[in-house]
């Protein structure tokens, strides 16, 4: 090729329009805020924060990501400031509580959000809910909740720390009296430790991470699940759905059980760009191929099995297709 010819071609290509990454455009430079409705130390915190530190890499642009708690209502509060106050442009995201198809399925009147408008972008991994005896309170089995009181710390009135033991009261004959008004496990776990409360409703997962001293030297005992499914070591440990009295009953449990399935699940602000709601779902799924993050949640004893985007939305759809009538006996057991 000619030396004319050369300077031609290098023209062109000079004048060639580069092609803009509008997804990368938008976020370099920019920050991404993540709330969490949960106090600091619990699983939902440990999550939250581990997500927060590696999500902002895999991003177009690579935005600075910050982790922010807001806790209230059982995790409603975070959820109404996501749905209706942050910015809808894809830099405002939530470790949102896995309740929040069921406060709504149940019309729950503190509810200003719809959830099948979030951008449920995933989860690490399912989890089994639980109710746990201190091991000084001589609770051993299911039985003994039907035979004297247990006193339960819990967090906000719409929390499953209050819902699920309620029910269980209402349709297995447990007596179980709830002490709601803990701004978080940790403060729990303290009221446990002092005698202030006999148990808590936490998650398998949570135990693991953030007590599993307690598990090995038996200082919880676990009386029953609220799960689809049990893991390995609670094989004995009673699901709820093996409880009840008949089918019904056992559909109740089974609506209260999804919630397990949401996990602790990362959450978007409604109306996102698209083309950016593809990018924070992309995102979270390279999370679980980054060597550094594997590694780190590993050492937190973080378990993988992610649900992500579209498989996280059908959790929630199905939801909140829950038929009133079943919907509206649960809302009166509640009451």
């Amino acid at each position: 090729m000619r030396l004319g010819q050369w300077a031609a071609l290098a023209a062109v290509m000079i004048a060639a329009p580069v092609r803009a990454d509008p997804v990368a455009d938008f976020y370099r430079g920019n920050t991404i805020r993540i709330i969490n409705w949960a106090s600091a130390g619990g699983e939902y915190d440990i999550h939250g924060k581990l997500v927060s530190r590696f999500l902002g890499r895999h991003i177009p642009g690579e935005p600075t990501v910050i982790h922010q708690t807001m806790t209230g209502g059982g995790g409603i509060v975070a959820a109404n400031y996501l749905y209706n106050v942050a910015p809808k442009d894809g830099t405002s995201l939530g470790i949102m509580v896995s309740s929040l198809p069921l406060f709504q399925a149940l019309g729950d009147q503190a509810v200003r959000f719809d959830a099948a408008r979030f951008n449920w972008i995933g989860t690490i991994a399912p989890t089994q809910e639980n109710l746990v005896a201190w091991h000084t309170t001589g609770f051993k089995t299911f039985d003994d909740l039907t035979e004297r009181e247990f006193i339960l710390g819990a967090s906000g009135a719409g929390s499953s720390s209050v819902i699920t033991p309620t029910v269980a009261n209402a349709l297995l004959g447990t007596k179980i009296k709830i002490v709601p008004g803990y701004p978080g496990g940790s403060q729990i776990n303290l009221a446990m430790e002092r005698g202030e409360s006999m148990g808590r409703w936490n998650t398998w997962s949570s135990w693991k991470l953030t007590n599993p001293g307690w598990i090995a030297d038996k200082s919880i005992v676990f009386l029953f699940q609220s799960a689809l499914s049990k893991p390995a070591a609670l094989a004995d440990v009673p699901l709820l759905t093996e409880l009840a009295r008949n089918a019904d009953d056992r559909k109740i449990f089974e609506l209260l059980a999804t919630a397990a399935e949401l996990g602790r699940p990362l959450v978007g602000s409604p109306d996102i760009p698209p083309a950016r709601a593809a990018a924070l779902i992309a995102a979270y799924r390279a999370l679980f191929e980054d060597a550094e993050f594997r590694r780190e949640a590993e050492q937190l004893k973080i378990e993988f099995n992610p649900i992500i985007g579209l498989d996280l939305q059908k959790l929630v759809t199905s939801a909140l297709a829950t038929p009133k009538p079943l919907a509206e006996r649960l809302k009166k057991l509640i009451e």
